[in-house]
């Protein structure tokens, strides 16, 4: 692995930092510090990937021929960097980073010629069928029926967890279509429209007050077949080549490095308690630094990866093992930063978490996001596969267990 920096990527870097303090406005870097989730505020995000697509930059990771940049593993890993930096506000995924490469990998040429470019766009605003109420890690005893109908489906069933649907125009969906059969045989995955009749969006208010999930109901749904990825029955294996992207398809440790550096500024303002600042608590700090080294070392695992990449190798289990520490590290700093912030974060404010309200916080600024960005993050060792899973992928598919 070579860890010298290139003059080119040097000048790559200035290039993008000339882009961003050119193009982002301040209500959308409000956005980007304001949010608390993976998923920033929609209209915000929205706005930033139009200018992004205008540039040419929304989908980096994509092949060059659907609207990619071309950029090689460093190039992409630069850009994220800066954008952390910027304050620019992470892009809505499930489109750009899940629904897109499926098609991509597994679509047919008139899917991709229709679907890809309205997710550059933003022209189609996609939301994730997977989870049931009876089928989470467990994803193969899902239950939504797809019965053939002529050229159509008439799909049935209850998805859970949908984050975004309210917001969502399109839902990539797995639905049974053979119940004789293992359960993982009998899977098929659609592409549906959330406004077809029968399709009914409740929402559930997640710890932090804030809507962001939602139940999704099917009723006599009809979907036509031609929106099926791959062939009846194999959506199993498009559901994995599109898990690969929601488990590993991100790196962790630009924005733990982030996050951490907000979380040592934090220290420097608060007091410890006893009259001196949280930053020269020898326990606090002890613990911040253990953070820090664990980082480290997911970094070097990450760019490990990426050169696996550059390399044309496909890391394979390995992303079950980034997607453990990122998350497990992610809930570390923030109970720091709640320990770091004390009262202040208690007082529920949501409405100045809202961009562009104007509403100023009660308290310090970045006292604001620590409980809600805190309550927020339990769900991310359990979304995309809990992390029990993915110890049991690592046990088989690396150990050999």
């Amino acid at each position: 692995m070579d860890l010298s920096v290139k003059p080119e990527y040097r000048q790559f870097r200035e290039e993008v930092r000339d882009f961003l303090n050119e193009s982002l406005t301040d209500d959308i870097r409000e956005a980007g510090r304001l949010g608390t989730s993976v998923f920033h505020d929609k209209e915000r995000a929205m706005a930033w990937q139009k200018i992004l697509h205008a540039k040419g930059w929304a989908a980096p990771h994509w092949p060059k021929q659907y609207g990619g940049t071309g950029w090689d593993v460093v190039q992409r890993s630069i850009f994220a960097e800066e954008c952390l930096k910027a304050d620019a506000p992470q892009l809505i995924p499930m489109g750009l980073h899940m629904c897109g490469p499926c098609i991509i990998g597994c679509g047919t040429d008139e899917q991709k010629a229709y679907y890809l470019p309205r997710i550059l766009s933003g022209e189609d605003f996609w939301c994730q069928g997977y989870s049931e109420p009876g089928a989470g890690s467990d994803l193969a005893a899902l239950q939504t029926t797809a019965v053939s109908d002529g050229d159509d489906y008439i799909v049935n069933g209850t998805k859970i967890w949908t984050t975004y649907a309210h917001y969502a125009n399109k839902i990539f969906c797995l639905v049974r279509t053979n119940k004789d059969c293992k359960p993982q045989e009998g899977i098929t995955f659609l592409l549906m429209d959330m406004d077809a009749p029968g399709v009914t969006v409740e929402p559930i208010i997640g710890l932090d007050g804030v809507r962001e999930q939602n139940t999704v109901f099917f009723d006599n749904v009809r979907v036509p077949k031609s929106n099926r990825i791959g062939e009846e029955n194999q959506g199993w294996t498009v559901a994995k080549f599109l898990l690969t992207f929601e488990r590993g398809g991100q790196e962790y440790a630009p924005g733990l490095y982030h996050y951490l550096k907000q979380i040592k500024a934090i220290a420097e303002q608060e007091g410890d308690g006893f009259g001196g600042r949280l930053a020269d608590d020898p326990h606090f700090m002890r613990r911040v630094h253990e953070a820090e080294i664990e980082i480290s070392a997911l970094e070097f695992t990450e760019n490990r990866i990426k050169a696996a990449l550059g390399s044309g190798q496909s890391p394979g289990a390995v992303a079950s093992m980034t997607k453990i520490v990122g998350t497990e590290l992610s809930q570390k700093l923030t109970e720091l930063a709640i320990e770091a912030v004390g009262v202040a974060g208690l007082p529920l404010q949501l409405d100045a978490l809202e961009p562009g309200s104007g509403v100023a916080p009660i308290g310090p600024e970045y006292a604001l996001t620590a409980m809600p960005r805190y309550l927020n993050t339990r769900a991310t060792s359990i979304y995309g596969g809990s992390n029990e899973i993915q110890r049991g992928i690592i046990a088989k598919m690396v150990l050999g267990l």
